[in-house]
């Protein structure tokens, strides 16, 4: 069974001094970089939003960043805006060893959609083409790490495990938000689901 390692949004916003800071997130990069010569395939995500991005508080006056808001496809979180197109932020930590990725998937790029998964839009429908890559290289065996533990890397090993791929999420190279008890939830939802946390 060959092995991917996807590695979830290792961006400048989400390092300290950036818009949408994990604490302790520039301190996984090393650890990243070391793991990656143990797998057949590196996968990076990058989120890449529009100015207009729906998830941005910005975009929604009078209501606070990190309130939730119903969106047509459920329950959103406000954002303050991070990673847009173009910008310093939505920028790879400098140290991430990105020559060595096989591929890079860029999600929520559509304006009105947020995009927490590797494999889908937050409508839990809309792929981003990484299982169909996956699967015609024979990568079955997938294990993530990166930021932030609680969102964007639990629901990418989630969707994993049920789209049938061995899921593992080695929890030492994440970090997490923590908002409102989020990386409690987030380790039940994916033990849950078959996610294997190493």
């Amino acid at each position: 069974m060959a092995k991917a390692l996807i590695v979830i949004d290792m961006q400048l916003d989400f390092c300290p001094g950036g818009r949408l800071a994990v604490a302790g997130g520039d301190e996984i990069v090393a650890p990243i970089n070391d793991l990656m010569a143990d797998y057949d395939a590196v996968v990076l995500t990058q989120d890449w939003h529009p100015h207009d991005h729906a998830s941005f508080a910005d975009n929604h006056p009078g209501i606070a960043a990190f309130s939730q808001v119903e969106m047509p496809y459920g329950p959103q979180v406000l954002w303050p805006a991070h990673c847009v197109i173009g910008s310093v932020g939505a920028g790879f930590h400098p140290t991430l060893a990105v020559d060595c990725a096989d591929l890079v998937i860029r999600k929520g790029f559509r304006p009105q959609i947020d995009s927490y998964s590797a494999f889908f839009e937050n409508d839990r429908r809309t792929p981003t083409g990484l299982a169909g890559y996956l699967r015609e290289r024979g990568l079955d065996d997938l294990t993530f790490v990166g930021l932030a533990h609680d969102f964007c890397v639990a629901w990418s090993a989630i969707d994993a495990a049920k789209l049938g791929f061995s899921a593992t999420v080695i929890e030492g190279a994440t970090r997490a938000i923590d908002l409102h008890g989020s990386r409690e939830a987030a380790r039940d939802g994916m033990r849950n689901a078959g996610v294997t946390l190493a």
